[in-house]
């Protein structure tokens, strides 16, 4: 399959939502509270399409993923229970989503390169994320690509694992 990383743009915003959806569901089958309370929605989705933040990879015309990514700009991270790895500036991805006919095939994987990709393009060396405490896969994933556990945030009013990944240049 030829995957491509690329932004997102406003007319795939349903498709977008829902394939967020989809995994909504996923995380509550897996027993996991994140994303139960109507976060994210398709609100967040047009927010994060109108402001650039948005990526998707594409599996020829269908979309297999979604993140959003921002350039440091996560309120929730400057005060971490713990510490981070750097001070620097980082790259922040948020929403990761695998369509469901591509579950299995390393897509969220491959979405975290491409995320790597992104911050050594702007010249940016750390990539943070969090997860809920419950959410197995993504704390898998994040064991997987190389992430460093480095304490709490809270995120909406509720504490999740927080991450870093310093990268070379």
């Amino acid at each position: 399959m030829n995957y491509r990383f690329e932004k997102a743009t406003m007319d795939q915003a349903g498709e977008i939502w829902q394939i967020l959806a989809e995994a909504i569901v996923r995380r509550k089958a897996d027993g996991s509270n994140q994303w139960q309370d109507g976060y994210p929605n398709l609100e967040v989705v047009k927010s994060d399409l109108s402001q650039g933040y948005g990526y998707v990879i594409m599996a020829d015309q269908s979309i297999a993923g979604y993140c959003a990514i921002l350039i440091n700009d996560e309120p929730a991270y400057e005060y971490i229970e713990g510490a981070w790895l750097s001070a620097g500036d980082f790259v922040v991805f948020h929403r990761v989503a695998v369509a469901k006919q591509y579950l299995g095939k390393g897509i969220a994987r491959l979405m975290l390169g491409y995320i790597d990709e992104f911050a050594l393009k702007n010249n940016i060396f750390s990539v943070r994320a969090d997860t809920n405490f419950d959410n197995l896969a993504m704390l898998a994933l994040f064991e997987k690509t190389v992430y460093h556990y480095c304490g709490v945030v809270h995120f909406r009013g509720s504490p999740r694992k927080a991450f870093e990944k310093l990268l070379r240049p």
